[in-house]
Parts: structure tokens; C-alpha cells; sequence
């Protein structure tokens, strides 16, 4: 077999295959052999058919299948010999058979070879906190609100107030579907209505009735509904204010701390919390903005079978979120069609150029994972748990999960090769502030 290989982009590569044609005759005829033995032709006992009835009646199929498996084998096998990183499956084309041999061209897509830009021309923000007794006291505030009851009120309806109601809405004075209920209940200040709704009930009181009078949004999803005016009559039925719980003992009993031990060990148990969510929280900053920097910085051509892979582990992803949040009759429902591959482009794109970039820095500074760092991260991690030494002893010895958390801890130590270099600028920003940048991270 004869090939030879030429670049036809910075990720793709033509080669041109030569198979002798003895290869092929060789074994067609032995398929000519093979079908003999099983095929039923009336006029022939089974295993008698004569070869060459064989090639009469079903040659030009048996040869065709003898030439798309002689292809299948030899691209991957010139793939080698030409010592080609490829990235998905070749595209065959040109296929002929001359008088010596059957000669084909296959394009491959390559990984692609890149070098990384100076890493001290990167301009790198690093933040840092600490959680001080106010972030401590409302984190405590916040536990007791998500226990809280309701009490009546027969004052006015105010912001964070729970409200029981009647509604029954109209467009151009004719009632809609899904634009009524009874005993309907919101917190105000929810943002669970269209905007102006939850406005228009502020400062009711039980038993009042209004109408008041909004616009459904622009991008409202009910086509019919979007952009129109309407009026809602309301008629309160019930004005409930918030009812934190005391922290007393069985406050405390929720999470495990004894009325003697008190307030005091559930402040030290929160803040022990905090501080592990800020420690978290500070390496994915650092990280993102390191890795934001280093894709900003440099450019990359993508093979699109690279970027088609990302797509589809993305789109998995989120049908496994969709399937674990709604159930498997909930995923059902899910067509791919709603899932557009430019749905997750962008950011495929930018996670493939990540991961080669990250790669190249890698085999360039030699970097290999800390042992060290992995026991430490592992034995921080089991610090959340109710038994330790029992999760540390399954992560260190679990191989597919020391494998992963080894790769968090390889991409640790990138940021860190990274900020060594580049001209880092620290900033110092508050616990909410931490956590607000953290969970718009988080959805976006």
C-alpha cells in the first residue's frame, strides 16, 4: 500500500491511497469462496454452487462490499503509517480502480498544533474575601427564612407579604385562557407575574377588591397575549406577613447542635461552611478569569469534528439535568429539535480552544498532577461530610473518581503556571458580592 499526505487546512489533511489490486482480487475471491458455501440458488444443493455462478449472479455486490472493507481498513491503517492525530472519521472521496490498483483520497481532521502566546502579556483579576460576623448573621437570617410560617395581618399588603387571592383577567374585555384562579398564592416581590402585577396588589387589604391594569410583555410565550393590555380584577382574600422560627433548641436540633452547645456552635458551623464555599468560590474566579485570558489571547482553528463532539456531550448534559430534575417521563417530552446545535456552539467552541490551549501548556511545561494536591483536596472535600475518613477512603481508591478529581487538580495547577507569568491585579470584594458573581457564573 502506497500513501502519501498533504495539509489542506491548519486542521485537516488529504491523503491519497494506493492498495494493489492483488489485495483486493485476493480477496474478493475469497468472498466468492465463502458466499459459495452458504448461498441457495435453485438447481444447486446447498455448499455445491459452483464459484463461478456465484460471480455471475452476485459478483458485482461481493466486490463492492470487498472494496468498502479494503477502505475501512486501509485509511485507518495510512492514518498510522503517516503518524496523522486525527479527530473523527475520514471523509473518503475519488474512489477508482486502475488496472494495478484501487486508489482513493480520505480527508482527516487533525488535531491542531498551536503555540501559546507569551502568558505574561495576560492581565489577570484575582479576588479575595473573608466572611465577617454581619455575613455570618445574615446567612443565619436566611436559614431561619427558609423555615419561616405565615401569620395573618390585617394591615396592607407589603413587599416579602404572602397574599391569598382571586384573580380573573380580560384583553379588550374578553376573559383568556389561564387568566383566572382562586385561592391563587404570591409572595410579593416573587417576580413570579408579569411585571406590574405584584405592583398593582401592594397596599391591598383583606377583603378589598380592584382592578388593575398591565402589559404583557413583548416576549410573552402565549403569542395571542404578547405586547396586549389587560385588565385584572383582584379580590384579596388573605394578607399573611413572614414568621421567622426562634433559634432555640429545637432550632438547633434541625442541624445537629445540642441546646447546650447553643447559637454559638451553629455560628461556628455556618462560618466553617462559608469560609469552605468562599475558598471554592475564589479558585473558580481565579480560574475562569486565568482561562478567559488565556482563550482571549490566542487564536485557534477548530476542527468542526471536535466541535461537533463538544456540542453533543453539552446537549447530553443538559438532557441529563432535564431528566434528573423532571423525571424520565418529563424527558420523554424532550425533542433534540429543541436542543439546536447553536444552542451550544459558542460555548463549545470556546471549551474546545480551552482544552487545546490547556493541553499545549501542559506538554510544554511539563506539568504533571501534584499527588499531594490530590490527598489535599480529597481530605477537603470529606471535611463536609458526616464520615470523613469513610469519603476519603472511597475517592482514594476509586479510580474513576481520583481520576477526576486528579484532572481538577491538573487544571489547578495550570491557573497557578498561568498567574506566575502574567500580570495578576488583586481585588478584594465582599462575601455577597462573592456570591452573586458566583451564581450568575453559574447560569450563565
Amino acid at each position: 500500500m502506497q500513501v502519501t499526505s498533504e495539509a489542506v487546512s491548519g486542521v485537516a489533511r488529504r491523503l491519497n491511497v494506493s492498495v494493489p489490486t492483488s489485495r483486493v482480487n485476493e480477496q474478493f475471491e475469497a468472498r466468492l469462496k465463502r458466499t459459495a458455501k452458504t448461498v441457495k440458488i435453485n438447481g444447486f444443493r446447498p455448499g455445491k454452487v459452483p464459484v463461478n455462478v456465484v460471480r455471475r449472479e452476485y459478483g458485482a455486490g461481493i466486490y463492492q462490499e470487498v472494496v468498502n472493507d479494503i477502505i475501512r481498513d486501509t485509511v485507518f491503517e495510512a492514518i498510522q503509517q503517516e503518524k496523522i492525530n486525527a479527530v473523527g472519521m475520514p471523509n473518503i472521496e475519488k474512489v477508482e480502480n486502475k488496472d494495478d490498483a484501487l486508489v482513493y483520497e480520505a480527508t482527516v481532521e487533525v488535531y491542531p498544533e498551536v503555540t501559546v502566546n507569551a502568558l505574561d502579556g495576560l492581565e489577570i483579576e484575582r479576588k479575595s474575601t473573608s466572611v465577617n460576623d454581619k455575613d455570618v448573621d445574615t446567612m443565619l437570617e436566611n436559614l431561619q427564612k427558609q423555615r419561616q410560617t405565615w401569620a395573618e395581618t390585617k394591615g396592607m399588603a407589603k413587599k416579602d407579604m404572602q397574599v391569598t387571592f382571586d384573580f380573573e383577567g380580560t384583553v379588550d374585555g374578553e376573559k383568556f385562557e389561564g387568566g383566572a384562579a382562586e385561592d391563587f398564592k404570591l409572595v410579593l416581590g416573587s417576580g413570579r407575574m408579569i411585571p406590574g402585577f405584584e405592583d398593582g396588589i401592594i397596599g391591598m387589604k383583606k377583603g378589598e377588591e380592584k382592578v388593575i391594569d398591565v402589559t404583557f410583555p413583548e416576549d410573552y410565550q402565549a403569542e395571542n397575549l404578547a405586547g396586549k393590555a389587560a385588565q385584572f380584577k383582584i379580590n384579596v382574600k388573605l394578607v399573611e406577613k413572614p414568621k421567622l422560627p426562634e433559634i432555640d433548641a429545637e432550632f438547633l436540633q434541625i442541624f445537629g447542635i445540642t441546646e447546650e452547645e447553643g447559637v454559638e456552635k451553629l455560628k461556628a458551623d455556618v462560618r466553617k461552611n462559608m469560609e469552605r464555599e468562599v475558598k471554592n468560590g475564589l479558585r473558580n474566579q481565579v480560574k475562569s478569569a486565568a482561562f478567559d485570558a488565556l482563550v482571549a489571547a490566542n487564536e485557534v482553528e477548530l476542527p468542526s469534528a471536535m466541535v461537533a463532539q463538544e456540542i453533543d456531550r453539552q446537549r447530553q448534559q443538559m438532557i441529563q439535568q432535564f431528566t434528573q430534575q423532571f423525571g424520565a417521563q418529563g424527558a420523554k417530552a424532550f425533542d433534540s429539535s429543541m436542543l439546536p446545535d447553536d444552542l451550544f456552539k459558542e460555548q463549545a467552541e470556546k471549551s474546545v480552544k480551552l482544552g487545546v490551549l490547556v493541553s499545549k501548556i501542559l506538554a510544554d511545561a511539563k506539568l504533571e498532577v501534584d499527588a499531594a494536591r490530590v490527598d489535599a483536596y480529597i481530605e477537603d472535600m470529606a471535611t463536609s461530610y458526616e464520615d470523613p475518613a469513610e469519603v476519603i477512603e472511597y475517592f482514594k481508591n476509586d479510580e474513576k473518581q481520583r481520576a477526576q478529581i486528579e484532572a481538577v487538580v491538573l487544571e489547578d495547577q495550570v491557573v497557578d503556571y498561568i498567574l506566575a507569568a502574567a500580570k495578576v491585579s488583586d481585588t478584594e470584594v465582599s462575601y455577597q458580592d462573592l456570591l452573586k458573581e458566583q451564581q450568575a457564573r453559574q447560569q450563565g
